[in-house]
């Protein structure tokens, strides 16, 4: 069967292809085009099954609508959430998403957005890992439009959208506290990236100002290798102190898991011998034998202001967008009142 080509829905319609290039570019009413005729022309292209040839489109445009997404563990539930939220909005916008991820190494996400400039998208939403400043850096002076969403560096001037990690981690203390409890253990991971030690900060600004103690021993940061081993020998120290905590707070979903896991085999109950809060929720949480306190991250709007800020970028607006979303708070069962 021969292919249909503006041409052919020219003759169709009995108009100029210049004028069926305008209406199926888009631009019928940049270039004047009067509704009936684009009303006439799109009919055609519907009848006369007309495929648009895309990498010709997209040569001429240069533009490739496509959006690379770089995540940094895709076994995360942020990760997972905020990927399909970036899709649903790109979609929506007729862009195509490209994703991958680098399993937090610095290597892999260099390597990875490499390959996503290679393949020409027209920019790139990017969840960067410790020490990929260099790499962001790069990207900067290449031109390539770009996002950071949930992680950024203060150091660099860039757009990002992120979650105000410290006024969370406030918050959840706050929580604990006005619920009674008044030695509240936080454990978090062992890293140099801001946003966790955002957490770190609104915990112990929670503390301070709430007049409660704050002992060294109480604030864990675990080596995110391992986590079962680290959990572990966070836990169990805590649990054989004399004056151990009534709650413990976790900075991450995954290390909540790991720490139910670890109190349901020490036989420690929850919330009756000690109560559990999570930074983050995870779907793994309705397998345990009661309602997780949690916090949640508004992935769906985190995920359409990245993409509506990339597309700004990607149409030569010069914008300066630092957004920060505030979490909510998912009560459960998992924390007592004292």
């Amino acid at each position: 069967m021969k292919k249909v080509v503006l041409k052919d829905i020219a003759q169709h319609v009995g108009v100029s292809t210049a004028l069926v290039s305008y209406v199926l570019n888009g631009q019928a009413e940049e270039k004047q085009v009067s509704k009936e005729n684009a009303e006439k022309i799109k009919l055609a292209a519907i009848e006369l099954n007309y495929q648009p040839n895309q990498v010709a489109k997209s040569l001429r445009m240069r533009k490739t609508h496509t959006i690379g997404l770089v995540v940094a563990d895709i076994n995360y539930r942020f990760s997972t959430g905020i990927t399909r939220a970036i899709e649903a909005e790109a979609k929506r916008l007729n862009f195509t998403v490209i994703f991958g991820s680098t399993n937090e190494s610095p290597d892999k996400f260099t390597e990875l957005t490499n390959v996503l400039v290679n393949r020409q998208v027209d920019g790139l939403i990017l969840v960067p890992g410790e020490n990929s400043q260099q790499q962001i850096l790069h990207l900067q002076n290449s031109g390539i439009p770009f996002v950071l969403i949930d992680r950024y560096f203060p150091e660099i001037d860039t757009n990002y959208v992120a979650l105000d990690n410290y006024k969370a981690a406030y918050d959840a203390v706050t929580y604990l506290v006005t619920s009674g409890h008044k030695r509240v253990s936080f454990i978090n991971l062992k890293t140099s990236m801001f946003h966790l030690q955002e957490r770190d900060r609104g915990y112990l600004d929670a503390l301070k100002d709430h007049h409660l103690e704050s002992r060294p021993e109480w604030l864990i940061h675990i080596d995110g290798d391992d986590l079962p081993h680290g959990i572990a020998s966070a836990i169990q120290p805590l649990l054989n102190s004399a004056d151990k905590p009534d709650a413990i707070f976790l900075a991450t979903d995954r290390l909540t898991i790991e720490a139910l896991k670890r109190l349901n085999t020490l036989g420690v109950k929850v919330p009756d011998d000690i109560s559990v809060l999570s930074f983050d929720e995870s779907d793994a949480f309705d397998l345990f034998y009661c309602p997780v306190t949690h916090g949640r991250q508004p992935l769906e709007e985190m995920g359409e202001a990245a993409v509506k800020t990339l597309i700004n970028l990607i149409n030569n607006q010069k914008i300066n967008k630092k957004l920060t979303f505030q979490a909510g708070f998912v009560p459960g069962k998992s924390c007592r009142e004292t």
